[in-house]
């Protein structure tokens, strides 16, 4: 037989048995590790949208902005940075399954429907 050089016909097989049986515990361990990665990875940012906007008149540029950033479930948080004249502002609102338990500016509303549309 090709290959074997005159070694016994059934320890070549044995040997090829054990590469199989190494092979098949590698792909359940790559399977495991697989399912384990992609059950978490549901929770990780996997969609982000971001708009800019002059938030006063008296302002020139649009220097102000929202930020949505979700994870699979919709879940994730809206960051907001006004920026005026005087002084600036920045904040947060937690998104519960694409709601959030506190109010809304039109552009919040706005960048956080163009975050859940987005597709994964």
């Amino acid at each position: 037989m090709r290959g074997t050089n005159n070694k016994n016909l059934e320890e070549l097989i044995m040997k090829y048995l054990d590469n199989i049986d190494n092979v098949k515990k590698q792909s359940e361990d790559i399977k495991k590790l697989y399912d384990n990665l992609n059950s978490r990875v549901k929770y990780c940012i996997q969609k982000i949208s971001i708009i800019r906007y002059r938030a006063f008149e008296d302002v020139g540029s649009d220097l102000s902005f929202s930020i949505a950033l979700l994870d699979e479930n919709n879940d994730g948080v809206i960051i907001t940075g006004i920026y005026g004249r005087d002084e600036s502002t920045t904040y947060a609102k937690p998104v519960d399954s694409g709601m959030s338990r506190y109010e809304l500016s039109q552009e919040e509303k706005q960048v956080l429907v163009e975050c859940m549309n987005k597709r994964i």
